[in-house]
């Protein structure tokens, strides 16, 4: 009996408690995928894997990765790249082992599963790795005939209760395949980690010439099979893949993994909104089969998929993950000619509060989650900037409505939740800017009457453009809560949280990133534990 089935079975046994419920609405969520994940049963050997096909090239070229860790459980990815040369396999169902150890040399077996997959899933594979010991390091590979995939490291998150003295995340968003080499990655990889996180904009639909080092293949993905090949274009890059196998991922997605700027059901050039669903379901589902996460397209709904999440690790810290893009309103004040996000002024909609970045539900289990969090440290991971960006022009102050700018009233209800449930240790994780910043958070923003409430950092792009320093100084002169501001280089953020402080490095190498690129520590700041804000080191 699956997971799905047993909870069936429970439903029908009698009444539920709330966390049944919870995992009730969990496993149907995953039901669609249960063929190449929840299904996978524990084996006695790789005897059946090394009697299925003959590869003539390496099925894993794409590589492997772990993610979303638990206390109990991790899930663990891989995904078959077929070629022409093994174009008998394309149409076949495959069966592929996993196996799991406890050790760096694979001497000490700990579980294995059999999983079967096929082309309805790209030949993509998610086991949940579960029954593990909470805040322990395993090894993993996977098998598939006379193919045997890289190994992997990763990890469980620490009990829910334990006391933990240590949480060692790399912070990355935004890294356009053309306009630069993974060279972030590379030291990621290298480094000692607990997790990577990463949010958003891991693929880019879109092309720029003027900035091209590299270049996709083929054009603008619409289709399924479009977000497939330019997945796998991305995990063909040799750092990219070290650095998936070397840590556990816990990710959200912006806007990039379809389409730049859409909104809810609304891209940038007013497509109807039944067929702009149909390719943010081709995309949702191509991102499932590349990510390690553990639940794909709802079952009900191939349009709908839920990335947002809450982690714990040990009594240290809480980490969600926010979903920025499926839930939101649409931008306020669109021009007519094109949607998407814009600059303005005088934009009577900001003021409607109403609107929200997160959609009602997301935006009310967040709330709930975050007063309520007794963990030392409270980590929001959202796709962008929430401190305000906006510059004073003589007509007024400007607002790009793409961002939480866009959606100021949304920001105050957050950040109001935060200062009347008394929290100081809340500190708000973002990308999508391409810069580094570092800067307060305020209920009004820049307003020193308006005491902090909380801190965020904002992690530069892997490799993706960042804005004119022309521009960039009217964003730091008009607003004084961002305390550092660059968008010259690329790079990531690397967090040491800590019960007393959370320290934070910017790693960085000058625009455009290239293939021998050497990152170094462009600034350091700190987070005090009990004093929200933040402060140089």
């Amino acid at each position: 009996m699956n997971e799905f089935e047993k909870n069936m079975a429970a439903l029908q046994a009698g009444p539920l408690n709330r966390r049944d419920w919870h995992r009730l609405a969990l496993a149907a969520a995953m039901s669609p995928w249960l063929g190449a994940c929840a299904q996978a049963q524990a084996v006695a050997s790789s005897a059946e894997a090394a009697q299925g096909p003959r590869w003539q090239t390496d099925p894993f070229s794409l590589g492997v990765a772990s993610g979303q860790p638990q206390p109990d459980s991790v899930v663990l990815w891989t995904r078959l790249r077929i070629t022409e040369a093994d174009a008998a396999q394309m149409g076949q169902s495959v069966v592929v082992v996993c196996d799991l150890f406890a050790d760096a040399a694979l001497r000490q077996p700990v579980r294995q599963w059999r999983v079967q997959t096929d082309a309805a899933r790209a030949h993509s594979v998610h086991v949940v790795a579960n029954g593990l010991q909470a805040g322990r390091h395993y090894w993993y590979r996977f098998v598939c005939g006379s193919a045997t995939s890289p190994v992997g490291h990763t990890r469980t998150s620490p009990g829910v209760n334990d006391a933990v003295d240590r949480l060692r995340i790399a912070l990355a968003s935004c890294q356009h395949f053309e306009q630069g080499y993974f060279v972030a990655h590379r030291e990621m990889a290298q480094r000692d980690l607990d997790l990577v996180l990463f949010v958003g904009d891991y693929i880019y639909e879109s092309t720029n010439p003027q900035y091209m080092l590299r270049k996709h293949e083929g054009g603008v993905p619409k289709q399924l099979d479009e977000y497939r090949e330019r997945h796998a274009q991305y995990k063909g890059d040799a750092d990219l893949r070290a650095c998936h196998a070397a840590h556990p991922w816990v990710m959200t997605w912006d806007d990039h993994e379809v389409v730049n700027d859409y909104a809810n059901d609304l891209d940038r050039n007013y497509t109807d909104p039944q067929v702009f669903l149909r390719r943010r379901a081709a995309a949702y589902q191509a991102y499932f089969e590349h990510m390690p996460v553990r639940l794909g397209p709802d079952a009900n709904n191939a349009s709908q998929m839920r990335i947002h999440d809450r982690m714990a690790w040990g009594r240290l810290a809480d980490l969600w993950t926010l979903d920025c893009r499926q839930y939101r309103d649409h931008q306020a004040c669109p021009d007519p000619m094109r949607g998407g996000g814009r600059v303005v002024v005088g934009c009577d909609a900001l003021a409607d509060t109403s609107r929200s970045m997160l959609g009602a539900a997301q935006e009310q289990w967040f709330t709930d989650g975050l007063t309520r969090s007794s963990k030392r440290w409270k980590l929001v991971a959202q796709s962008t900037q929430m401190s305000s960006s906006g510059v004073n022009t003589p007509l007024g102050r400007s607002a790009f409505t793409d961002g939480w700018d866009g959606y100021p009233q949304a920001r105050a209800r957050l950040l109001g939740s935060v200062a009347q449930a008394g929290l100081k240790d809340v500190v708000v994780l973002g990308g999508d800017v391409h810069m580094n910043v570092a800067a307060q958070l305020r209920v009004q923003p820049n307003d020193e009457r308006s005491p902090i409430v909380a801190s965020e950092l904002v992690t530069t792009s892997i490799t993706s453009r960042g804005l004119g320093e022309k521009l960039l100084a009217q964003i730091r002169d008009s607003n004084p809560d961002i305390l550092h501001a660059r968008s010259d280089e690329r790079g990531y953020t690397l967090l040491d949280v800590r019960p007393q402080g959370i320290s934070a490095q910017f790693r960085t190498t000058p625009n455009p990133a290239k293939a021998d690129g050497v990152l170094k520590t462009q600034s350091q700041f700190q987070i005090q534990a009990g004093v929200a804000g933040v402060q140089k080191a």
